[in-house]
């Protein structure tokens, strides 16, 4: 049996029920031959608000680089609800959606909108933090596990395992 997915509207605009969010417009470069936002683009979306997050947290690309550390995602799931066509203005949030208990895995759920609140997407990622001289998964400095851990959360919101260390 085949079963149709409706989207959603939100119950109150996402822009007040999520306090970070970004805004984009649709360009040329992010549009598939129908003209719609490709599905390749939601994803850089997501992570575009995702980078914006976490140097909202005071972790700046600059501020990886000089920890020698970096988030690395081990799974990213979309469910694609609507599109959007060139020029129109989409906007992405980031809700906690999990983490470990010494934040060495977290999950983060991002929700497109369109202006009029009509949802798109919802993209789920999984990851971690990689110790780049190492190369190996690790905790991260307790002022970003705090920022993570405060973060409002999703529904459903899952306690991922920690990663193991040998």
């Amino acid at each position: 049996a085949l079963l149709l997915r409706l989207a959603r509207r939100p119950a109150a605009s996402p822009m007040s029920a999520s306090p970070f969010l970004r805004r984009f417009v649709v360009r040329w470069a992010d549009a598939d031959a129908n003209g719609h936002l490709r599905n390749t683009a939601y994803a850089e979306y997501a992570n575009d608000t995702r980078v914006a997050l976490l140097a909202s947290f005071g972790y700046s690309w600059t501020r990886f680089q000089s920890l020698h550390l970096g988030p690395v995602l081990f799974r990213e799931e979309i469910e694609y609800r609507r599109e959007a066509s060139i020029g129109e203005e989409v906007l992405v949030d980031a809700l906690g959606a999990g983490v470990a208990p010494d934040v060495s895995r977290w999950s983060i759920r991002h929700r497109l909108w369109k202006a009029d609140g009509t949802e798109m997407a919802q993209i789920t990622v999984v990851g971690s933090w990689l110790d780049l001289e190492a190369r190996r998964a690790v905790a991260p400095p307790h002022d970003l596990a705090d920022s993570l851990r405060s973060m409002p959360r999703s529904e459903p919101f899952v306690e991922l395992p920690a990663i193991r260390r040998k």
